[in-house]
């Protein structure tokens, strides 16, 4: 701890953070089933979140507190790249509409939890179920991860930024309310909370557009100044950034846009919200809807060029010694707004925290209880047994993600989420692609995830970052020039570069093309496919869903 602690924020968010605990407990009676001892009611609220909650609470999981605070600080450090955040929210609800359509039909129809669980039925395979839920979990523990990143920073604004165990006090508390109240409420405690959390985002960050440009001059004078800060060299003698992309990272800009778009529909935590819906007409409107976050963020990130013509420097982190960027725009707050109006926004990103981080480890959880729990240790699970196995599980990622924080550099679990991001990439083919059509074998399939997997985390695993004193894993952007295949070097030369992920993802549905035509040829056994094409289009009043919780 240190001495500056503010109290007015911190009598704030306290506050607001109460409030939100006791809704937190008492969404275990709200739209309550029978029981919260299966995965259908404790995992996936019921199936039967309307077009509001499920507005509410996708929009909660899918711009997390880490979004917020990220996407500002990397506009502050380097300019128009960060924007990047922008289109890819906005190309990402066209491009899903369709197969979360589909998701949510033969999910019910099976009674499919996790995205697992369909490739299960699909392809009647379980060493593919299996590739599938590994790279749900491994790829989404850093991401809940980066949201004690965002709800550190906001603490460590308003001074709770100590050394050592005792520094982590504030956290370690937050983060144990979160896991009494998601084990015992399940999904519908963030769905509840979401609720509280949009609507202090929604109303710090408009306030926050208004009021601050006419501080400082006007939009116009804001971009004209930062481009000029941007414009002066780094440690490394070039500009810092610039407000416009540069003809080297347009393809970079493009490629990461897509590839994240992609890769954000399908973490297992955007399937849970969507699966809890009660109809395709929910999942269409919410598909509308949605992009009313991408303002919403796009209004945000122009904060961070706020901040860089307000001068605001970021908070040395005690327990690393670094500059903290994450805390850019709590420190924009804390200085240019009263300290009661600073706090609300600081409860707002806190608590922006621990919605997508209860939806991500209920997710995890129920990837584990599904597909590793029931299907490799006790294939006789009961739903209580089940319920009970995911419960457990989601203490422990929870718990786990802290201590990665508490142990690991937080800067690391940045670059690890960069890393979880290519690698959920690599289950486009068996889980989206699928949706459409059986045509890819099975072990063609395996392989193309093999070898995307291995190839994308090569590549990742050769990009340095010489700012952050990093030789490798420095980033996810990848020069051309680097490209080898078996020694040719296609693009020798090139310095534009490209977002790796769409790198390994090419490559992941070349082999897997491949192998398919060769097993096909030799007329390799494909699975039994559980679904039938009627499946993928019933809708809630079809008497040919599963009933919810049933065994």
């Amino acid at each position: 701890m240190n001495g500056g602690l503010e109290w007015v924020e911190l009598t704030v968010f306290a506050a607001l953070f109460v409030l939100v605990t006791v809704l937190g407990f008492v969404a275990a009676r709200w739209k309550a089933g029978n029981t919260l001892d299966h995965l259908d009611e404790w995992g996936l609220g019921g199936r039967k979140f309307g077009s509001w909650i499920t507005w509410f609470l996708v929009g909660g999981d899918l711009y997390t507190a880490y979004t917020f605070v990220a996407v500002p600080a990397l506009v502050f450090g380097a300019g128009a790249l960060g924007f990047y955040a922008l289109p890819y929210t906005v190309v990402l609800y066209p491009i899903v509409f369709l197969p979360l359509v589909r998701m949510w039909s033969v999910s019910r129809v099976h009674g499919y939890v996790t995205p697992a669980d369909f490739v299960r039925g699909r392809y009647g395979s379980r060493i593919l179920a299996l590739l599938i839920a590994l790279t749900g979990i491994v790829a989404t523990m850093p991401y809940i991860a980066l949201q004690l990143v965002g709800l550190e920073a906001v603490l460590r604004t308003m001074g709770l930024n100590g050394s050592g165990l005792l520094g982590h006090l504030p956290l370690f508390i937050a983060f144990l309310i979160l896991a009494l109240y998601t084990y015992q409420s399940g999904l519908r405690a963030p769905a509840l909370i979401a609720f509280v959390k949009d609507a202090l985002i929604y109303v710090v960050i408009l306030v926050a557009v208004f009021y601050l440009p006419a501080k400082f001059g006007g939009w116009s004078s804001i971009f004209d100044r930062s481009a000029e800060l941007l414009a002066q060299p780094g440690a490394n003698g070039n500009p810092k950034g610039s407000i416009v992309l540069s003809a080297t990272n347009q393809l970079q800009y493009a490629t990461l846009a897509l590839g994240s778009a992609l890769a954000l529909f399908l973490y297992p935590h955007s399937l849970t919200g969507i699966l809890a819906s009660k109809g395709r007409r929910v999942i269409k409107r919410n598909m509308v809807a949605l992009p009313a976050y991408s303002l919403l963020l796009g209004l945000l990130a122009l904060l961070g060029y706020v901040a860089l013509v307000a001068g605001v420097k970021p908070i040395t982190n005690e327990a690393t010694g670094r500059a903290d960027s994450n805390t850019i725009v709590p420190e924009l707050f804390n200085q240019q707004f009263p300290s009661w109006f600073a706090g609300i926004a600081f409860a707002a990103i806190g608590i922006g925290a621990l919605v997508p981080a209860a939806i991500m480890s209920i997710a995890a959880a129920n990837l584990w209880t599904r597909n590793i729990y029931k299907e490799y240790l006790k294939k006789d699970a009961s739903p209580a047994q089940e319920a009970k196995q995911a419960k457990l599980a989601s203490l422990v990622v929870k718990f786990g993600a802290v201590a990665f924080i508490v142990f690991v550099d937080p800067q690391f679990s940045i670059d690890l989420q960069l890393i979880g991001g290519v690698m959920i990439l690599q289950t486009l083919p068996a889980v989206a692609i699928a949706l459409y059509t059986r045509w890819f074998h099975v072990w063609g399939l395996v392989a193309g995830w093999v070898v995307g997997m291995g190839w994308g985390l090569y590549l990742l695993y050769t990009i340095p970052n010489p700012a952050a004193n990093k030789a490798h894993f420095g980033g996810s952007a990848l020069t051309l020039d680097k490209i080898s295949l078996f020694g040719w070097h296609p693009f020798a030369g090139s310095s534009t570069q490209i977002y790796v992920g769409a790198v390994a993802v090419v490559a992941n549905l070349v082999v897997a093309v491949v192998v398919t035509l060769i097993a096909r040829r030799a007329r390799v056994f494909n699975g039994t496919d559980q679904t039938d094409p009627d499946d993928y289009h019933v809708d809630e009043n079809s008497d040919r869903l599963k009933p919810v919780a049933s065994h």
